[in-house]
């Protein structure tokens, strides 16, 4: 159940999402700012609403090496079920090739969920630390398109409220 909830939650935040950040300097300052923002529904039987956004802020270390906190916060609500999710954390960029990427975050998630079959309410939390990374393209003057994959190491099949341990990463970055 809490699976089911949970990979909705993550088709919600991957359905319609557009990623806003960058590494380039304004002028002398190095942070950099960004997040996604994602919205989904359904038809039929189950149908829902679901909203995710992930704002971020990072700061380059180096020319290569961006590290920052995110944040993220998922709301799916179904004609069964409403689940809200936020994720706190730190996490690092390592640009390298102009087209590549390293990505490592750390998360901390709390996730309520309510049975509105049964009027139940859960409440849990979990640690995720996702590493990964891609490929990463120029689109226009200052935007770029991102293409990668994360795996939360932390994942256990049967000891999570993650479907699968991966998670695709589509974007577009902008940068500042």
């Amino acid at each position: 159940m809490k699976k089911i909830i949970l990979s909705l939650l993550i088709a919600s935040s991957i359905s319609l999402s557009a990623q806003i950040g960058g590494s380039t300097q304004i002028g002398n300052s190095k942070w950099t700012f960004g997040g996604s923002a994602g919205i989904s529904g359904g038809f039929g039987s189950n149908s829902g609403f679901g909203l995710s956004i992930s704002p971020r802020v990072g700061y380059k270390v180096t020319e290569n090496l961006e590290a920052g906190i995110l944040a993220g916060f998922n709301f799916l609500n179904t004609d069964y079920y409403s689940s809200t999710l936020f994720g706190i954390g730190p996490f690092a960029n390592y640009y390298f090739g102009r087209n590549f990427y390293l990505s490592g975050q750390f998360q901390e998630f709390i996730i309520n969920q309510k049975d509105k079959t049964t009027g139940q309410r859960y409440g849990f939390d979990e640690a995720a630390l996702f590493l990964g990374g891609g490929y990463m393209t120029r689109v226009g003057n200052r935007a770029y398109m991102q293409l990668g994959v994360m795996y939360n190491v932390l994942w256990k099949e049967n000891n999570s409220i993650f479907s699968s341990g991966f998670v695709p990463q589509v974007g577009f970055v902008f940068g500042l």
